[in-house]
C-alpha cells in the first residue's frame, strides 16, 4: 500500500473517549486525517468534524476503502474480531487499552500484523502521563539510590454502579482491564517483567457485577511494584510512592492532560501537558524535602509516531509484544486473586 500523508484515518465508537481524546489528537496530527467514522445510530463525529464520512458498520466502512488506519475505541469484547477484520482487510489499526481479552487473542494479531505487514499499536496512552515521565527520570538518575518499593495509585470516589459497559456482565469488563492495564504496563517498561504476581481483585459496591478494586503485587526479588485501584476512595492518595536507599518520591494528583480533554480544549501548542508546580511530586531526601518539577505530559506522541510507522517505517513505541506480557500478568492477576496464591512466571510464561 503506497500512502500519502496526511493518513486518512478512521474511529469505530464513538463514545466520550473517542470524542473528548482520540479524535483531538488525531486532529492535531499533521500526518493523519479523521476522514470516517463508525456510529451506530448517531452523526456525532460528523456534526463535530465536517468532511468526515458516518457509516453504520466496520464492513461498511472498509468495503468503501474510507481510510488506511482504522482506531478501534469499541467495548473490549469487540477488539480482536474488529482488529483481524481491519488488517485482514490491509489495513493498518489502533486498538485501545487492554488491546483484547485473552494474551491469546493478541497474540494472533500479531502474528497477522506480520503476515499482512500492517501497524498494529495500542493506544497505552498512560505511558505519556508526566508523572510517568518523571518517575522514569527520577529511576534512571538513580536520584534515590537502589530501590526497593514502588506504588502506583488509581483510585476514584464512584459509589454508584454506572450504565457503562465496563460495569456490565460483558467480557473483558471491570477496574482491572481498564484501569490495571495502564499501571501493569508502566511497571513493566520500568522494571520489566517479574518474578511473580499476587493480586485481590474484588467487586466492592453494592451490586457490583464487575471487578471496581485490584491490589497487585509484581515481585522482582530485590524490590516490589504494588498497583492499586479502587472506586470507593474518598480521600487522597499518592499516585506514586517510591522508595530508595537514599530516599523518598510522592506525587499526589492525575496527569492533567485527561482534564484538560474533558473541558474541551484541543491538545495543541508548547504548554499542553504542562503541570502547575504546586501540583508537582516531592522527594524526601534526608532530613531535605523539595518540589520536583514534573516533566509535560504529551498524548500527541502516540499518534505521531503511528504516523511515522505507516509513513517511514519507525519503529512503534507501543507494540503488540509489549501488550501481551501485560495481559499475561493481568491473566495471572485474576488467577491469583481466585486461588489466593502467588502465581509465578513459570506459571504465566509472561
Amino acid at each position: 500500500m503506497n500512502l500519502v500523508t496526511p493518513v486518512r484515518t478512521a474511529i469505530v465508537g464513538f463514545g466520550s473517549v473517542a470524542e473528548k481524546m482520540h479524535a483531538p489528537l488525531i486532529q492535531v496530527c499533521p500526518d493523519l486525517e479523521l476522514t470516517a467514522v463508525v456510529e451506530r445510530s448517531t452523526n456525532k463525529c460528523e456534526s463535530l468534524y465536517p468532511g468526515v464520512r458516518t457509516f453504520r458498520s466496520l464492513e461498511e466502512l472498509l468495503k468503501e476503502d474510507a481510510a488506511d488506519l482504522i482506531v478501534i475505541t469499541t467495548p473490549n469484547e469487540f477488539h480482536f474480531p474488529m482488529a483481524k477484520m481491519v488488517m485482514e482487510a490491509g489495513k493498518h489499526v489502533v486498538v485501545d487499552k487492554p488491546v483484547t481479552i485473552f494474551s491469546h487473542e493478541a497474540e494472533e494479531l500479531k502474528q497477522i500484523a506480520e503476515n499482512h505487514n500492517r501497524v498494529c499499536s495500542v493506544f497505552h496512552n498512560r505511558r505519556f502521563d508526566g508523572d510517568f515521565k518523571t518517575v522514569q527520570k527520577i529511576i534512571s538518575e538513580s536520584i534515590l539510590g537502589r530501590l526497593v518499593y514502588l506504588e502506583s495509585h488509581f483510585d476514584r470516589f464512584r459509589p454508584n454502579v454506572s450504565e457503562n459497559w465496563r460495569e456490565k456482565d460483558v467480557l473483558g469488563n471491570g477496574i482491572t482491564y481498564d484501569l490495571g492495564s495502564h499501571l501493569i504496563d508502566q511497571v513493566v517498561l520500568l522494571f520489566g517483567l517479574p518474578e511473580s504476581v499476587q493480586a485481590d481483585i474484588l467487586k466492592q459496591r453494592t451490586k457490583a457485577v464487575a471487578d471496581d478494586h485490584f491490589d497487585v503485587v509484581l515481585d522482582y526479588g530485590d524490590k516490589k511494584a504494588r498497583v492499586t485501584a479502587g472506586v470507593l476512595v474518598n480521600a487522597p492518595t499518592p499516585k506514586f510512592l517510591i522508595l530508595g536507599e537514599k530516599g523518598s518520591y510522592q506525587k499526589f494528583g492525575l496527569d492533567v492532560q485527561e482534564a484538560a480533554f474533558k473541558a474541551g480544549e484541543k491538545p495543541e501548542g508548547i504548554n499542553w501537558g504542562v503541570e502547575p508546580e504546586e501540583k508537582w511530586g516531592k522527594l524526601y531526601l534526608g532530613e531535605e524535602v523539595h518540589p520536583y518539577p514534573s516533566l509535560p505530559g504529551d498524548y500527541r506522541v502516540f499518534y505521531q509516531n503511528v504516523a511515522d510507522a505507516i509513513l517511514k517505517n519507525t519503529e512503534l513505541k507501543v507494540t503488540l509484544e509489549q501488550t501481551i506480557s501485560v495481559l499475561k500478568l493481568i491473566e495471572a492477576a485474576f488467577l491469583s486473586s481466585k486461588e489466593g496464591r502467588k502465581v509465578h512466571r513459570s506459571e504465566g510464561s509472561w
